[in-house]
């Protein structure tokens, strides 16, 4: 049985006060920040939101109580990471858990990835 295709994220919880910024800082180093709420994949996304958020959680036992209002985000990797069907490089995780762990006090997440539907990037109209 075949796999569907999906997309390699980390889910993350972000303080609405770093979200634009670090979105920025992604963007520098090809990883795109995808808020759940607002993701096209997410045909109700407040309400996935709010999934994500509470089984996060849920999961820590009160230990992430400071991020019950926190925004939950996908981030994923953009094209100069990837390398046809082969796996995401080690220095592409790397990368992703150092810019993380740079702002530990306003991100919650576990150090691994998940997998959703793609996330196609907008393409702009020529105008």
């Amino acid at each position: 049985m075949l796999r569907s295709p999906h997309e390699n994220v980390a889910t993350v919880l972000v303080d609405p006060r770093l979200l634009e910024d670090l979105e920025l800082e992604l963007m520098e180093l090809d990883l795109r920040l995808w808020p759940v709420a607002t993701a096209p994949i997410c045909v109700d996304g407040p309400r996935h939101a709010f999934q994500v958020r509470r089984t996060l959680l849920m999961r820590q036992r009160g230990a992430w109580d400071v991020a019950a209002a926190w925004t939950p985000v996908w981030i994923s990797f953009g094209d100069s990471w990837r390398n046809g069907a082969e796996p995401l490089p080690w220095a592409a995780h790397q990368t992703l858990w150092r810019t993380l762990e740079a702002h530990g006090d306003q991100v919650r997440y576990h150090r691994r990835l998940g997998g959703v539907a793609p996330l196609a990037v907008p393409l702009e109209e020529a105008g």
